[in-house]
């Protein structure tokens, strides 16, 4: 896999398998610019150049907020199946084999302990590789372990949404994550245990139309597309321009959606931070 590719005009990242050597050059999607590597992952892949976020794996980020050695998976064996029988261009189980193949994970959420400057946390991560980080069955299943654990333990919750939303080939078993996340949530709240969502970009769909916007802090990383729908469809549906930055962190924030719009150099200790406050350690 070539990371000239990786990071070019799509945007989208997947991680590299270990037989592939990744190239010594990446052109930011941004600005154009061409940049050495090493530059790009010393910065934790944001553009030197022009300071574009560029869209990173579950285990870049992972390493990122968690300090180091301290991140346990629990969950790794729940695996989706097909309820409905479901088959589009391609059939469900074909998807999640593909998925799977993709990125050697069964779902696209990795759940799990960890300590956030030496703050022991629950961590909840989506993986945009795995088709699309969408919420499923499982994901939504993983995210209530997560707060459960959270309860028994007496620590927070980070979840970091990267996901286009509920996955279309569960139908009515994704949409039901959305009130099953949310409730463990208000059961967490109810604990007076904190949550602190983290938006990257993508968080769309049902995914930001549930957990995502139930933080007790919500933060999101620059230029970060958050939404419910897609900016073509509700241009159609209005019939008028949108504002420039529609949908984007800033712009959020400016509104008064979200609370912080924060740099990824600074991000885990921002969160260790808050965590420190809510939990009065």
């Amino acid at each position: 896999m070539n990371l000239f590719n990786l990071f070019g005009s799509s945007g989208k990242h997947s991680e590299p398998t270990k037989s592939e050597a990744p190239a010594h050059w990446i052109k930011c999607k941004s600005c154009q610019s061409l940049m050495y590597y090493k530059e790009v992952e010393n910065q934790n892949y944001v553009c030197p150049k022009c300071g574009f976020h560029i869209r990173i794996g579950v285990i870049e980020r992972i390493k990122m907020l968690s300090d180091e050695g301290t991140f346990v998976e629990f969950d790794g064996a729940l695996r989706p199946v097909d309820p409905l029988s479901f088959v589009d261009k391609k059939s469900y189980l074909k998807r999640i084999e593909e998925g799977i193949e993709k990125t050697g994970r069964t779902s696209s959420v990795v759940s799990g302990e960890c300590t956030i400057n030496g703050i022991p946390t629950q961590l909840v991560v989506f993986d945009f590789a795995f088709m699309g980080g969408s919420l499923g069955s499982v994901e939504g299943e993983k995210i209530v372990r997560a707060v459960n654990r959270a309860i028994e333990k007496r620590q927070g919750v980070v979840i970091v949404s990267a996901s286009g939303g509920a996955r279309m080939q569960e139908s009515t078993f994704s949409l039901l994550q959305m009130s099953k996340t949310s409730a463990a949530l208000a059961r967490l709240s109810e604990e007076k245990l904190p949550y602190i969502s983290l938006l990257t970009d993508p968080t769309m769909g049902g995914v930001s139309a549930s957990f995502a916007t139930l933080g007790d802090i919500i933060i999101a990383e620059p230029g970060a597309l958050v939404g419910f729908a897609g900016q073509r469809v509700i241009q159609q549906t209005i019939g008028a321009d949108l504002p420039e930055g529609f949908q984007r962190a800033e712009f959020l924030l400016e509104k008064g959606s979200i609370d912080m719009v924060v740099h990824r150099s600074e991000m885990k200790d921002t969160i260790g931070d808050l965590l420190k406050l809510f939990l009065n350690k």
